[in-house]
């Protein structure tokens, strides 16, 4: 089992792995204290569903790498919100603002603390 330090590490690296395949508007919220959900969601944005699977597919190539593998995917072939539950860190891509917009993920869940995230 993993230790919430680990599991924080972890979420970067994924959030890196957007963030290298252009990936944009990345957000990290911890979750701790606010939902049983998971320990983080990660929320990125891409310019068009054909990036959105791109940012998908390199997050679970890193996430493969770093020993963890997807419980749950959702949306993949639609590639306008997908969905990558890892267990304790939950991504969601979306192919374009307007979903995202629309479902307000970061202002439903505003109790959770940002986690600081500057790709390189």
């Amino acid at each position: 089992m993993k230790n919430k330090e680990e599991i924080k590490e972890i979420v970067l690296q994924l959030a890196q792995a957007a963030f290298d395949k252009k990936g944009r508007d990345i957000e990290i919220l911890d979750l701790e204290g606010v939902s049983m959900l998971g320990d983080y969601f990660l929320i990125a944005s891409a310019n068009n569903i054909k990036q959105s699977q791109s940012i998908a597919d390199e997050m679970e190539d890193k996430a493969a790498e770093l020993g963890m593998t997807v419980n749950h995917r959702e949306g993949y072939r639609e590639g306008e919100w997908i969905l990558l539950d890892f267990g304790d860190v939950i991504c969601h891509v979306f192919g374009g603002d307007e979903l995202r917009e629309f479902y307000g993920l970061e202002e439903l869940w505003n109790d959770a603390v940002r986690v600081p995230f500057e790709g390189v």
